[in-house]
């Protein structure tokens, strides 16, 4: 809707993982290079977690794009399955043919031989599952079952889990600490700091094509980041309201009022001071935003 009046050639801050604008913040660098690591090493578990909208998606389809050869990869986006249905939809991401009826055991040999065939022919299988946490205690350990076999120099099955932080809750349980031994690298992701925040619009509005980056003020960069907390999710709600609103007053830069009026329209922002009067919410912010821009460095 606002692509002509910023000058724009695509949405800058769609919600969906679009590999085109990842932006490489220290955080999601670290967590890559993680990934990275482990995998070349041969670990057979890998976990990366971060609360919603922290961009673990981003990160894990950035994965699935950029892995060389020899890795091959399956993907699981909801693994919330019963035991059975999840080798079932591992053995279909794998292309393993088997009958209409195969039990649990039937088909973790069946993966079990396309693993050793793999190896054989010199692939590395990593299978890549998001939204870890939804997995149940039975699901997770039926997954364990099928990393068993190894050779004597590497797994022939790495398993990297994305998850929110439940998923730490949900290994902490007795029943599968065997699994959980078995995670040799992880790592969290972080929210982002102000000065992320504004790497973070920057990056994404010169992806898109826009010629003039800073058109978000200092003052809206901080609002930004303390709306969000640092959340990328929310920094691209917030970000395409405000310059809803910017563009629907004919404005052609994002103040403070922009991302106030944007927040005040989202469900899940930082708004702490809705028990104010509108009005005094929004004097307290801008006195909020003068006191950040005396006493936070410059972004």
């Amino acid at each position: 809707m606002y692509k002509t009046h910023f000058g724009l050639n695509n949405h800058p801050f769609g919600l969906t993982p679009d590999t085109q604008f990842f932006c490489g913040l220290p955080s999601h660098i670290e967590a890559f290079n993680v990934l990275l690591i482990a995998l070349h090493n041969g670990e057979g578990f890998i976990k990366i977690t971060g609360d919603v909208g922290t961009g673990k998606t981003m990160l894990c389809r950035k994965l699935l794009n950029e892995l060389p050869e020899p890795f091959e990869t399956a993907y699981l986006p909801n693994p919330h399955l019963p035991p059975v249905d999840l080798l079932r939809a591992i053995a279909a991401e794998m292309n393993i043919e088997y009958p209409r009826h195969t039990g649990q055991n039937g088909l973790i040999n069946l993966i079990n031989d396309f693993l050793i065939n793999s190896a054989t022919n010199g692939k590395k299988m990593v299978l890549i599952i998001d939204e870890a946490q939804s997995m149940s205690i039975e699901t997770l350990e039926a997954l364990r079952l099928i990393t068993n076999l190894e050779t004597e120099k590497q797994k022939l099955l790495q398993i990297v889990l994305f998850g929110q932080p439940e998923l730490d809750e949900q290994l902490q349980n007795k029943a599968i600490r065997q699994l959980r031994q078995r995670i040799t690298f992880s790592y969290a992701l972080k929210p982002l700091t102000v000065q992320n925040v504004a790497d973070y619009i920057k990056h994404r509005l010169r992806v898109a094509g826009m010629g003039n980056i800073s058109i978000f003020s200092g003052a809206a960069i901080r609002a930004m980041h303390y709306y969000s907390r640092g959340i990328p999710r929310l920094v691209n709600i917030l970000a395409n309201k405000a310059m809803l609103s910017a563009f629907g007053k004919g404005h052609s830069a994002i103040g403070v009022k922009h991302v106030y009026l944007a927040a005040m329209d989202t469900e899940d922002a930082n708004t702490k001071l809705k028990f104010l009067g509108c009005r005094k919410r929004y004097l307290l912010l801008l006195l909020l935003a003068v006191i950040a821009y005396l006493w936070v460095p410059k972004v």
